[in-house]
């Protein structure tokens, strides 16, 4: 199965290689399905992605948790992780998640995971990250696409995702694929900014 998106900007075309485990490339960038031994390296570049904007443990907005329950709460859940790789080596990330799995707000950064049945809805994209000496070459834009994608091919109907003030490349990103902000939230003096997408 091919996507053929259209050129960004006169970045590479994100081109799908392979429909399960779904893999894609967009120019010299592979993206894949995560795998279990990609964790260590995965939280690396989460801690990494948020500490570059001033996040951290305890600011009540920084969590980790989820990247301990990878396959729950993403590969057999009706969602998706997918990883980016430049010469085998991870630079890139994103997630999709069923909406109802993490609670929202405050309640985030202390944990929880709630399956239960499921109701193909709302899916949200998260943990989209991109290492500092690679950004601006398009790859959170073919991170995005892949998942949007992927959300389209489970049925959901809204995309939801929520990031902070601090966060512009990532509010900017967004932006550009027609998200909309719903509401703000301040969190221990740190606004969240809530944001959605209609698929369908």
């Amino acid at each position: 199965m091919s996507t053929d998106n259209a050129s960004w900007q006169g970045h590479p075309t994100l081109v799908r290689l392979k429909d399960e485990p779904p893999e894609w490339r967009y120019g010299d960038l592979r993206i894949r399905r995560y795998r279990a031994a990609d964790h260590g390296v995965v939280l690396a570049l989460h801690q990494k992605g948020l500490a570059q904007v001033g996040l951290r443990p305890g600011d009540g907005v920084y969590y980790d948790h989820d990247f301990f329950q990878m396959e729950d709460i993403y590969l057999r859940n009706n969602g998706e992780f997918l990883i980016g790789e430049l010469d085998r080596r991870i630079v890139a990330m994103g997630g999709l998640r069923r909406a109802d799995l993490i609670p929202g707000g405050r309640a985030r950064a202390y944990g929880g995971y709630a399956p239960g049945t499921p109701a193909l809805d709302a899916a949200e994209m998260v943990r989209l990250r991109v290492l500092p000496a690679v950004q601006r070459r398009g790859y959170g834009t073919a991170l995005v696409q892949a998942l949007e994608e992927r959300a389209t091919e489970y049925g959901y109907r809204i995309l939801r995702a929520d990031t902070t003030e601090l966060q512009t490349p990532a509010l900017a990103l967004y932006n550009k694929f027609g998200w909309t902000e719903t509401r703000r939230e301040s969190i221990g003096g740190i606004v969240n900014i809530y944001i959605q997408k209609t698929l369908r």
